[in-house]
């Protein structure tokens, strides 16, 4: 089992950047791929980005390619998201998750409790 925990949300103008971490507990969390996910008031979760198990794949929503970075460290048990040129349309309150199987897909089994990013135009 993992229990994932997230950080480093807040309030930032378009244009800025934050970089969201998550923190991962157990032993075994190089096993799992990791992803991050946002939802926005009123609009369903979607998927944001993905990270393989050894961080040799990463897939990017064609809305954040360019301009997010995802990346882990799983001697330190983390997976980070780098947001860069932020827009107000990025608002919304992300979500680290990790499957064993899961990658391009919203099919994560653990899921962390969302940290708050809102971009202020």
């Amino acid at each position: 089992q993992v229990q994932l925990v997230e950080s480093g949300g807040g309030l930032v103008q378009a244009g800025g950047s934050l970089r969201l971490s998550c923190a991962a507990s157990g032993r075994t969390f190089s096993t799992y791929n990791t992803g991050w996910f946002r939802q926005a008031p009123g609009k369903e979760r979607e998927f944001v980005a993905c990270i393989s198990r050894t961080g040799a794949g990463t897939y990017y929503a064609d809305s954040v390619k360019g301009r997010f970075t995802i990346s882990r460290d799983n001697a330190k048990n983390m997976v980070y998201l780098e947001m860069n040129s932020l827009k107000p349309e990025d608002t919304a309150v992300y979500y680290c998750a990790a499957d064993p199987r899961a990658f391009r897909s919203m099919a994560y089994q653990y899921w962390g409790q969302g940290t708050q990013v809102t971009v202020s135009s």
